[in-house]
């Protein structure tokens, strides 16, 4: 009986963290991560339930659904994990839209698709963050918030413009919210070229550039991803960082 409560100890002092859009490609390989280095893990998706409920199950966390574009429901998504665990350590904000635009076709790209990008890519975090907020700061191991941005907010490419400037403003956001909560709460961001993922399998054009430009000669693996996201939760002093993680291709 006293081993059954001191396990149940150990339970309740592993951090928790919150991983948006994690029931495949590189939000799986995140919670897959992060659940390998001890930490109890929320999944979540916004449609995907069953894969959700599978992945929670297999490693030991909780699925909960949500649309992020939605602000009800994404600030209902921290409060589930409170809910569940009482406490939230990491915040991964992954989940993310794309669409492809040709960027010379400036009416192909309308308000709309602005609006709908924008509202998940850069406000969704931003909800979440504010969320989050309270509850990492008061983290006995330390607040850690990662946002999965991209290459294409750093360099002037990606599958359109209202896609990179999403991506670029929540680099920017990184940054800003990195100097605005520290000391208890860090920031920092990963910044991925192309990912080898269900979504990119047909991205035939992009496959070849990081075979024959990227200095590494391919894509990433959502492994490589996740293993930068596991390293800078683990890095208490970092801070404020955005990482590229592009295989090189930055450089040619």
């Amino acid at each position: 009986m006293a081993r059954s409560a001191s396990m149940r100890s150990e339970q309740a002092d592993r951090p928790v963290a919150l991983v948006t859009g994690s029931t495949s490609g590189i939000g799986e390989a995140v919670a897959r991560r992060l659940a390998a280095d001890g930490m109890r893990v929320v999944v979540h998706s916004r449609r995907s339930a069953q894969a959700g409920e599978a992945l929670a199950a297999e490693l030991g966390g909780a699925y909960v659904r949500a649309d992020l574009a939605v602000e009800d429901e994404a600030r209902g998504l921290v409060e589930a994990a409170l809910g569940r665990y009482g406490r939230l350590d990491v915040l991964v904000n992954n989940a993310g839209i794309s669409r492809p635009i040709p960027h010379d076709d400036l009416a192909a790209a309308t308000p709309a698709d602005w609006r709908q990008l924008l509202e998940v890519n850069l406000i969704a975090p931003w909800v979440l963050c504010t969320a989050a907020l309270p509850t990492l700061r008061q983290s006995p191991v330390g607040g850690s918030i990662v946002n999965i941005t991209s290459h294409a907010g750093v360099r002037p490419k990606g599958s359109s413009v209202p896609y990179a400037a999403s991506k670029a403003a929540l680099n920017h956001v990184t940054r800003l919210l990195a100097a605005a909560l520290a000391p208890e709460v860090r920031v920092n961001a990963v910044a991925p070229g192309l990912v080898d993922t269900p979504m990119t399998k047909d991205w035939a054009h992009a496959h070849e550039v990081w075979r024959n430009r990227a200095p590494m000669r391919r894509p990433a693996q959502p492994a490589d991803v996740a293993d930068v996201v596991a390293s800078l939760i683990a890095h208490t002093y970092l801070t404020g960082e955005v990482i590229m993680l592009d295989g090189g291709l930055n450089l040619t």
